[in-house]
């Protein structure tokens, strides 16, 4: 008797909490993201175009390599994004060991890069984020390619630099981590001022 009570306990409180955290509060959160003040993040933060194209999402990097752009950092799962993305999707990091061949090979070719810009070596520009999604590189490493990016797109630092601030978000909670600026949104800026330049 007293199995069949534990047991029948058992099944109420696993049928609760899936009821809880497997109907009601999807639910509860796909209705606060109805919301107006939310709908931009529930819809993916996705950054469009002068044609209202989508050309990617604020809140995962892309890679950027010609000398015109702000460097993101390394992702280590290629910033994987969308359908036509290699592999489709994903989040994560290498999981290789501090020893393994492969990921001494793959920081020494950075360093070496970041070497022959001229940049200073910061972590944020040679290690990846442990989702290997982030769109951030820190201040710093933001104002270690400036002249670069100036240069490439001959205009003077100090013309790029109000971006630079721009995009710049705060510490998480005004404590946690390091400010951090937003790669995709600074170079789309730096677009739309190219752009804006050869209208005028």
């Amino acid at each position: 008797m007293f199995k069949l009570r534990a047991i029948a306990s058992a099944i109420r409180v696993s049928l609760i909490l899936w009821l809880l955290t497997g109907i009601i509060y999807p639910l509860f959160i796909l209705l606060v993201a109805q919301i107006p003040l939310f709908q931009y993040e529930a819809k993916g933060s996705v950054m469009v175009d002068l044609y209202n194209e989508p050309i990617g999402s604020a809140l995962i990097g892309q890679t950027f390599t010609s000398e015109e752009y702000f460097h993101s950092r390394p992702s280590s799962v290629l910033y994987s994004q969308g359908k036509k993305a290699q592999p489709t999707g994903i989040s994560g990091s290498s999981n290789l060991a501090p020893s393994n061949p492969k990921l001494l090979e793959r920081i020494s070719e950075t360093v070496n890069i970041l070497q022959d810009e001229g940049v200073d070596l910061r972590a944020d520009l040679i290690y990846t984020s442990a989702s290997g999604l982030d769109p951030h590189i820190t201040y710093k490493s933001a104002l270690q390619q400036l002249n670069r990016v100036a240069s490439a797109r001959n205009l003077r630092p100090d013309e790029i630099f109000p971006d630079i601030v721009k995009y710049t978000e705060g510490r998480f909670l005004n404590i946690f981590g390091e400010p951090g600026v937003n790669i995709l949104k600074l170079n789309y800026a730096l677009d739309l001022r190219e752009i804006s330049r050869r209208r005028n």
